[in-house]
């Protein structure tokens, strides 16, 4: 459904792409999966676990993309093969293209504290890429009306986060929904729309298209 984006997001220029697959237990499947997909869109697919110096790989990829499952699992593994400072300088200061899906695109955001995922492992922080300034919840589901029992929202529990101070926005992207961010601009993609939580105020329903290029500067956050 994203091929589209994802040729445009990486264009041209970009002929290989390193695949990192931690968030599942079985990388190997994972990555004869995804090699499939990319080198059916034209594109070259390493995957991190198959090399020996993960490191070296970062150093050396055209763009990462850093694929779903266990948010917990995939954290910790970046910090035990010492990427988490490697990503970010790949990404934030030489400019390659970064994509996450699901788990992947939690880990770009400050922090997993909004994953829906079980803690099955222990990573030594909650602290994520922070290629953004504030979290996602992927997977966003909307409370159903028709339930006799309403607890344990995602709305709800994303209320009590911001329950705790200092928290920053949350945005809960729907299936079928994608945040693209290209310096200092934001846009809402995809076919379904995305809810975004501020700590203090009431949650606002917005459609594909919107610009969110707000959530990207620090200075404005403080005046929400």
């Amino acid at each position: 459904h994203c091929q589209q984006h994802i040729k445009s997001f990486l264009g041209e220029k970009v002929s290989r792409v390193l695949f990192v697959p931690y968030a599942l237990h079985d990388r190997d499947a994972y990555a004869r999966r995804a090699r499939e997909r990319f080198e059916s869109l034209g594109y070259g697919l390493d995957s991190i676990h198959e090399s020996c110096d993960p490191v070296e790989a970062v150093r050396k990829s055209e763009a990462i993309f850093v694929g779903g499952g266990n948010t917990f699992r995939l954290l910790k593994a970046l910090y035990d093969n010492s990427l988490i400072q490697e990503i970010r300088k790949r990404v934030l200061e030489d400019g390659i293209p970064y994509m996450g899906s699901s788990a992947g695109t939690n880990v770009a955001t400050i922090s997993i504290n909004t994953t829906n995922d079980m803690p099955i492992v222990y990573p030594p922080s909650l602290q994520a890429l922070g290629l953004v300034p504030f979290n996602i919840n992927p997977h966003y589901l909307d409370p159903d009306l028709k339930s006799t029992h309403m607890g344990e929202t995602r709305e709800e529990r994303i209320r009590q986060y911001h329950e705790e101070p200092n928290t920053p926005p949350v945005l809960g992207l729907r299936e079928g929904a994608m945040l693209l961010v290209e310096g200092d601009k934001a846009t809402l993609q995809g076919v379904t729309g995305a809810r975004l939580f501020l700590r203090g105020k009431k949650p606002t329903e917005h459609e594909p298209g919107t610009d969110f290029s707000f959530l990207l500067t620090d200075s404005n956050l403080q005046k929400l």
